[in-house]
């Protein structure tokens, strides 16, 4: 359940400096961002234009796919291209799964080679083997055999490498031996790392990329702890790999980057979105820049604790009692600030409530949120039976005919106060603290209130929230205090994206590591989308870390040369007749570098394998081949409707 142990904003974690062509990657550099073309390669005009726009829009890597001899030769051209614009500074990574050789045409045209240890010397059938210890180190020789080559090249011509594991790509040597685990990712970057280090080769990049966010974040801990043990430092690539579009991609891709930047890890970082490349860049610049400002904030404890129970590499859950609908077990809840904003049955409309007056009753949609923050009103209309008001303690106590469902929100002093005179409310009551005034005095006192029907309310009003609640939490922990707790945050006037990504980070961070109840945030009253945006943010956070699920997942790759369809123009497609189908998860690959691998999370896949074909998977199973496109979609409902899976879409 823990993450790692700091107690006040973690330093960024010392690397060693990797020089790709001019641009320094680890030591003292700034976080680099990049992205990759999604053109053909073989068109080169278009990659070089492409490239230019990412370039234009920040980029300072710019990666391109080379499945075969003859785009690694074409990259010679477009690297003369770049040139020739100006652009002999920015560094080009050409992008190698199945195929060794083209990797050594390729390093004599760019600076960086990126490899992926499970298929570029490996094979993937989903086929378990068994091994013996000799058997298992004759094919880490033959690894060997066929890598050392391209690093030995490397090293001559001073190119930097990167060894990215992806966690749809490990091959079924590993799985057979490790299982579909982070160790798993690990034990496959590592095994080429130690050929890299034979040969007293250094410039290289690690990365450990997963769709999944909770797996993707334990990889690279468990990288950066197991490097830290045999006495490495290498750079980190952050990414979350298939992270999707719109807002779930740049959520999910928050949740995964944004913890891990904030624990001090990684070096340079890849938004993943399934939109234009330079779309990505901007994203990417703003979780930088929030990392950055939480490493510069200052300690709050100087003798915090450290985690008490689990690992980071693993996911356990906070034990806590059940409030009413909050702890438990129970998944976590949504809270919103409604204190000044409309309060009326049409007012929670945005936050997944609809009034039907000619029926006289409320509908919920998946996506509802499950308490309202009301300051000093009162309602003035019924609520669901599925919502709770919570109003400030004042006006709480004042009110003597309470309407149902509205309960108290304490302070400190108020709560202790109430409870001497035996004023707290009998069912619920909600208890707000600044995360900084949580002590161990405090965390102690809340342990000895084990029986108080009260939900703990924390807050950190700073660029370090993620470290100051975490610290909170851990302080709990050591109290053995069951308490539920929600976080709350109010980002104030901050625009919409960076609600959107900091939000991400902080309770996405530690969702993760088990530790929430409940989310919720506040922002401006004009904020761009209103309610109805907080409201698809958090439980957004909540599907991208699957601690509740309200909608359809969707695995969407972000597109680049080997792509076989118009992966934005699919996706948007898909999800216009899926959205509908909560819980389920969809993969929309545009070709089977990952596709098969990711998809094994998924319920159902959608691959692109030939011009214009594709093919549908039932988790990782091939249902059917070589679709014509136009038919595909339709296809892929009739799966998932011969599955069971299909429910009819709500009307408008």
């Amino acid at each position: 359940m823990t993450p790692p142990t700091e107690s006040q904003p973690a330093a960024r974690k010392t690397t060693r400096p990797v020089h790709i062509g001019a641009v320094q990657v680890g030591g003292d550099a700034p976080v680099v961002l990049q992205s990759m073309t999604t053109a053909d390669t073989m068109d080169i005009e278009a990659t070089v234009a492409e490239s230019l726009r990412m370039i234009d829009a920040g980029c300072q890597i710019v990666r391109i796919t080379a499945p075969s001899k003859k785009e690694a030769e074409a990259l010679g051209e477009i690297r003369a291209q770049l040139d020739a614009a100006g652009h002999a500074g920015i560094p080009l990574v050409a992008d190698i799964h199945f195929t060794p050789n083209a990797a050594e045409v390729a390093a004599d045209h760019v600076e960086k080679i990126r490899v992926n240890p499970g298929n570029y010397a490996d094979k993937k059938k989903f086929e378990t083997h068994e091994y013996t210890p000799e058997t298992y180190a004759a094919e880490l020789e033959r690894i060997r055999e066929r890598f050392t080559p391209l690093v030995r090249k490397c090293k001559a011509l001073g190119r930097a490498m990167r060894i990215g594991t992806n966690h749809g790509s490990l091959s079924d040597r590993i799985l057979s031996h490790y299982g579909d685990t982070p160790l798993g990712m690990v034990e496959s970057a590592m095994e080429f790392l130690h050929i890299c280090r034979d040969e007293d080769y250094h410039d290289i990049v690690l990365s450990m990329k997963a769709s999944n966010p909770q797996v993707m974040v334990q990889a690279y801990r468990m990288l950066a702890d197991r490097m830290a043990d045999e006495g490495m430092a290498y750079p980190l690539h952050l990414g979350v790999t298939e992270a999707g579009e719109g807002e779930d991609g740049r959520i999910k891709s928050a949740v995964g980057i944004g913890t891990l930047l904030a624990e001090g890890l990684g070096d340079t970082i890849r938004v993943s979105l399934t939109e234009a490349p330079e779309a990505e860049i901007p994203v990417a610049r703003m979780l930088a820049e929030l990392a950055e400002d939480a490493l510069q904030a200052g300690p709050i404890r100087a003798n915090a604790p450290a985690a008490t129970s689990g690992d980071k590499y693993t996911y356990q859950r906070r034990s806590t009692r059940a409030v009413g609908p909050v702890g438990g077990g129970q998944v976590p809840v949504v809270c919103h600030d409604m204190a000044n904003r409309p309060l009326t049955a049409a007012g929670l409309y945005g936050l997944g409530h609809r009034y039907q007056a000619d029926l006289d009753k409320w509908e919920a949609e998946d996506a509802a949120c499950d308490l309202i923050l009301i300051g000093d009103r009162t309602c003035g209309f019924a609520l669901p039976g599925w919502i709770r008001a919570i109003q400030d303690s004042a006006t709480w106590q004042s009110d003597t005919q309470r309407p149902e469902r509205h309960h108290p929100l304490w302070n400190w002093e108020g709560y202790v106060q109430a409870r001497a005179s035996n004023a707290l409310d009998g069912t619920f009551n909600v208890l707000h603290c600044d995360a900084v005034a949580l002590d161990a005095a405090r965390a102690a006192t809340l342990a000895s209130w084990q029986t108080d029907a009260t939900v703990l309310m924390l807050s950190a009003d700073r660029a370090d929230a993620l470290s100051v609640l975490r610290s909170a939490f851990h302080l709990l922990e050591h109290a053995g205090c069951n308490m539920p707790v929600v976080v709350h945050q109010d980002y104030g006037t901050t625009e919409a994206e960076r609600i959107q990504l900091k939000a991400s980070t902080e309770m996405g961070g530690l969702l993760l590591d088990g530790f929430g109840d409940g989310v919720g945030f506040a922002a401006a009253v004009g904020v761009e989308g209103g309610l109805r945006f907080l409201n698809r943010t958090a439980f957004g956070i909540l599907q991208a870390t699957r601690t509740r699920i309200s909608r359809t997942e969707y695995i969407s790759c972000p597109s680049c040369g080997r792509t076989l369809f118009d992966l934005q123009e699919t996706t948007a497609r898909i999800r216009a007749v899926t959205d509908h189908l909560k819980g389920v998860k969809i993969g929309i690959m545009g070709c089977i570098v990952n596709g098969p691998g990711e998809m094994a999370d998924a319920d159902y896949g959608y691959v692109g394998t030939g011009p214009g074909k594709i093919t549908l998977y039932k988790e990782k199973e091939v249902v059917q081949r070589n679709i014509p496109e136009d038919e595909a979609v339709d296809a892929l409902i009739d799966l998932i409707k011969t599955h069971g899976d299909w429910v009819v879409a709500p009307t408008a």
